[in-house]
């Protein structure tokens, strides 16, 4: 049984998502705060996260920071909750570790729709590909290592977020073909999440800026204005 971990300093929302959630078959625990979540997301180990931004104690941002740099809980999916619509707010989420993002107030059906999406994904590693994937992808200096869930260069691993991770290894496996937004949401995310198509632009930019960053470093996926994105035909990094 899935082990959901719900950390919101709200009860009426801890109650509610408890209901859904333990009615589509998930083991539940909560927290009214960010140190008790931590807390129970080290010992515990859920499979998935559902995190409020807004805690005490230690934000919910905080909390996703500490977990992404803990290799024992920094492979756990989290979904961020927040009253605060702005972009500012998602972004940063996403940049702490967060693989998605849901503004209150939500639809507690549009939700575990997400989490059943994102277990899907965690159990069968990768994106939503329905082939039999190989388990390496080599691209000459660079790498891709489906069995450890890792990107190397030049021999190096290289420090990519897991949803980085499944967005370079679905773009890499379809070198050339361009994919809108809307496109790399419902194959790497597992669901539509129309009208949020920034969540794809900030992590096409970390992918981006961990490349460039390396020696002889270049642009491996290109922007095809007005369409989407592509992984670099013939790209050998």
């Amino acid at each position: 049984m899935p082990k959901i971990l719900v950390v919101d300093d709200e009860k009426n929302i801890l109650e509610l998502l408890r209901f859904n959630l333990e009615r589509e078959g998930y083991e539940v625990l909560t927290s009214l705060d960010g140190a008790r979540g931590l807390e129970l997301a080290r010992s515990e180990s859920p499979d998935l996260i559902v995190l409020d931004v807004m805690l005490p104690e230690i934000s919910g941002l905080e909390v996703c920071r500490e977990l992404h740099l803990d290799p024992a809980t920094k492979k756990i999916p989290i979904i961020m909750l927040s009253a605060r619509a702005d972009e500012l707010d998602r972004v940063l989420g996403l940049e702490m570790g967060a693989d998605d993002y849901v503004t209150k107030p939500f639809s507690p059906r549009e939700l575990v729709a997400r989490i059943k999406a994102r277990l899907r994904r965690s159990r069968r590693g990768g994106t939503g590909a329905e082939e039999a994937l190989e388990s390496r992808l080599d691209y000459g200096r660079m790498v891709i290592d489906e069995d450890r869930f890792a990107v190397y260069v030049d021999g190096e691993k290289q420090d990519f977020t897991p949803k980085e991770f499944e967005l370079i290894r679905f773009l890499a496996r379809h070198p050339g073909k361009v994919f809108s937004r809307d496109q790399l949401l419902e194959q790497v995310w597992g669901y539509d999440y129309a009208g949020d198509s920034r969540t794809v632009d900030v992590h096409i930019r970390h992918i981006r800026h961990k490349l460039e960053n390396l020696p002889g470093g270049e642009q491996v996926i290109e922007t095809v204005r007005g369409v989407g994105y592509r992984f670099k035909e013939g790209w050998r990094c």
